[in-house]
């Protein structure tokens, strides 16, 4: 008799303990540190307060550009800074969906620097380096064991020695956070 009440106590305790790893969480990390893989590099995400961050990104990008002959997609190594807005943290918690991690919805400001390509087709165009600044909605999800998934959309402008003009920015990443 005793051990099947050790064995409830135990087991709710267990279940207790599962339910408080995944309790609602509505700001964000104070710091994040997170590795990509689709194209690689690291990311470190710093929150200053309950909804804002500021999103530091050293990787690999992957840029496309067409003309009426030739099509070109060119790699390059690139720093990114964002400021991001989750805003709907709260409302994600009070649904019972993860908020760990800063997994929620997103409004953000981006700024890029694009080194030289690495990889590009020179009868296209001389690949240099260039400025990218622009607006972005985007969603981060990270799941149990630190899995992340994020995409991002918005409009944007890219300078460079040449020429000026909007450019559609576009990030999908899969990678882990690091860390606790």
């Amino acid at each position: 008799m005793k051990k099947k009440y050790l064995i409830v106590i135990l087991f709710a305790f267990l279940i207790n303990a599962s339910y408080a790893q995944d309790e609602a969480v509505t700001s964000v990390q104070k710091n994040q540190f997170k590795v990509n893989m689709f194209l690689p590099g690291f990311v470190w995400e710093h929150g200053f307060d309950a909804k804002n961050t500021l999103y530091s990104e050293a990787s690999l990008g992957l840029g496309f550009s067409s003309n009426s002959n030739e099509s070109n997609f060119a790699f390059f190594p690139q720093i990114v800074e964002q400021f991001r807005h989750y805003y709907n943290l709260e409302k994600r918690a009070t649904k019972g969906k993860r908020t760990a991690f800063n997994s929620g919805n997103y409004l953000g400001l981006v700024a890029a620097y694009n080194f030289e390509s690495i990889s590009t087709n020179d009868k296209y165009n001389e690949a240099v380096p260039s400025v990218t600044v622009g607006a972005l909605w985007g969603l981060q999800r990270t799941y149990k064991r630190k899995f992340n998934l994020e995409f991002s959309a918005g409009p944007g402008v890219n300078f460079d020695k040449y020429e000026t003009e909007f450019v559609p920015l576009v990030n999908f990443t899969l990678g882990w956070v690091i860390g606790k």
